[in-house]
């Protein structure tokens, strides 16, 4: 079954083709004998730019559209090119790679590690994929945090950050190696509304600044100030 893509409201960019294209996508887990198919055939395209959110019931796919963008995890058939690539002809390693430099991901729950700084965290993605030196890795990790407004709490371990604090990390952390793509799977799933408001505040600066962004949400809300609603229901993604 074809899914049916919602038309594109307010783009940022008028470009010969989108940064990601899912095509005939679908994804199918298997449990010893138990299978459950979580997408459906399903179609979609989102250009450089864009800030789009996805709605829809638990359970209807929206973090295995995330996975699939990311190449987190790869579809059971059809195909999935981001910036240009095609997902499926990468091997793990050079998945890993790809991903490091083009998509930063964030997360509901933080994924801080404990025993670092904001400023080591913030850090981390650089120190995986050896980009720069060590004096320019923390340089860009301090510009981060001062653009996520806790450059004065750098020195500062997950533990003494409240959770706006502790997400606002995350995302230094997700800019680390200038992506092109944000993407945020519940990203004020475990906030208060009011930091929830902040958190989306620093995702429309960052998409006003050029970065794509793509959103998976139950706040309604939230999800009305993108772009573009896509919603998800039953594996197939449905007009808005």
């Amino acid at each position: 079954m074809t899914a049916v893509i919602n038309q594109r409201v307010e783009p940022a960019l008028e470009v010969a083709s989108p940064l990601i294209e899912m095509r005939g996508v679908e994804k199918v887990y298997r449990t010893g004998k138990l299978e459950f198919t979580a997408l459906r055939g399903v179609d979609l395209a989102i250009w450089p730019g864009e800030m789009v959110a996805v709605v829809g019931p638990s359970g209807s796919g929206k973090t295995t559209i995330l996975n699939m963008v990311t190449g987190i995890d790869r579809p059971t058939a059809g195909a999935v090119v981001v910036d240009g690539v095609d997902l499926g002809a990468l091997d793990e390693e050079a998945l890993a790679r790809w991903r490091g430099a083009t998509v930063g991901i964030v997360f509901q729950f933080f994924q801080l590690l404990p025993t670092l700084s904001a400023l080591d965290n913030a850090a981390l993605p650089m120190d995986f994929a050896r980009r720069s030196n060590v004096r320019e890795r923390i340089a860009r990790a301090r510009k981060h945090l001062g653009l996520v407004g806790l450059g004065e709490k750098a020195g500062h371990y997950p533990s003494e950050l409240s959770g706006g604090e502790q997400q606002r990390v995350a995302i230094a952390r997700a800019l680390a190696c200038e992506p092109k793509l944000v993407v945020g799977d519940e990203p004020t799933g475990n906030l208060d509304s009011l930091t929830a408001g902040d958190m989306f505040e620093l995702f429309k600066r960052l998409n006003g600044e050029g970065k794509t962004v793509l959103y998976v949400t139950h706040d309604v809300e939230l999800a009305r100030r993108a772009h573009r609603i896509v919603s998800i229901r039953d594996g197939v993604v449905v007009a808005s």
